[in-house]
């Protein structure tokens, strides 16, 4: 429990899902494409229904390291794994496999030292591992590097303060897990959006876990247009409906609520000043 980030989604800025709508005109354009398909022109068929990106995404990297949160990596790999003809790398801080928070080994394509440009780079969370990496001048360095050649910078949950520790997120509205959202982002100097998932220019930030997914369903959106991220959700049959109320602050019970902010304390505040004598 204490090494889980959790959702959050405030009531009163909550995103609505759109509506995927076509024009006639493109619905029986569609229709006569339908009628001549065939498996050797499915490129044909695809582009017509999806149309063109907006970007030419080559290259997608997401920062793997000890700790890691399982859903903040395999989420947004899976959603952004996807894009069309791109080569999506899992990218380690060091040399070796790596476990997550769960105690699940991974095995990175490849470290930080090895690349040199992203089209697209995902910096996710989780607990001792990320809080270690918020205080990792080195990799800070990498990230400021790779930023300069993506088209979108993203991180997941807690793996917001990473980014934040880099000062790219400065005067930038963000997203991060629900535990003492408004603190860390104002200590990095960006301006709590207060949503499920947020986008400033280039910069996407999202709160907890499964927002990663939202958010990552958004960047496909925003390259590829609303029928391409409803093709992947259709593929993920994601349509979630939990048995029971929660998943924000807003939505606990106030007593759950406690004994999960006091759990988390006990684990962050001796980590945090530890490192901040060795600074």
């Amino acid at each position: 429990m204490l090494f889980a980030c959790n959702n959050q989604a405030k009531q009163e800025a909550k995103q609505q899902p759109e509506k995927v709508v076509m024009s006639k005109e493109d619905s029986l354009k569609l229709a006569k494409e339908i009628e001549n398909f065939s498996p050797e022109n499915h490129v044909n068929s695809m582009e017509m229904i999806f149309g063109k990106p907006k970007h030419d995404i080559k290259t997608i990297g997401i920062l793997v390291y000890d700790g890691v949160n399982d859903l903040d990596v395999m989420g947004p790999r899976y959603v952004l794994g996807q894009a069309m003809g791109v080569k999506t790398r899992l990218i380690s801080i060091k040399s070796g496999n790596i476990k997550t928070v769960m105690g699940v080994e991974i095995v990175p394509n490849t470290v930080i030292d090895s690349v040199s440009q992203l089209d697209i780079l995902i910096i996710p969370g989780g607990f001792t591992g990320t809080i270690e990496a918020a205080y990792n001048q080195n990799l800070h360095e990498w990230i400021i590097k790779i930023d300069k050649t993506t088209k979108y910078t993203g991180a997941v949950c807690t793996g917001v303060w990473v980014l934040g520790a880099t000062g790219l997120l400065e005067n930038k509205k963000a997203s991060t897990n629900w535990y003492r959202e408004e603190e860390f982002l104002k200590k990095y100097k960006a301006i709590p959006a207060n949503q499920r998932y947020t986008q400033d220019g280039k910069y996407w930030t999202s709160a907890g876990v499964t927002a990663g997914m939202d958010m990552s369903l958004a960047i496909m959106k925003d390259i590829y247009g609303d029928k391409y991220a409803q093709a992947i959700m259709l593929d993920m049959e994601y349509d979630p409906q939990p048995p029971i109320e929660g998943g924000t602050p807003e939505k606990t019970n106030w007593a759950v609520n406690w004994m999960m902010k006091a759990m988390y304390d006990g684990g962050v505040n001796p980590l945090i000043d530890s490192l901040e004598r060795k600074k």
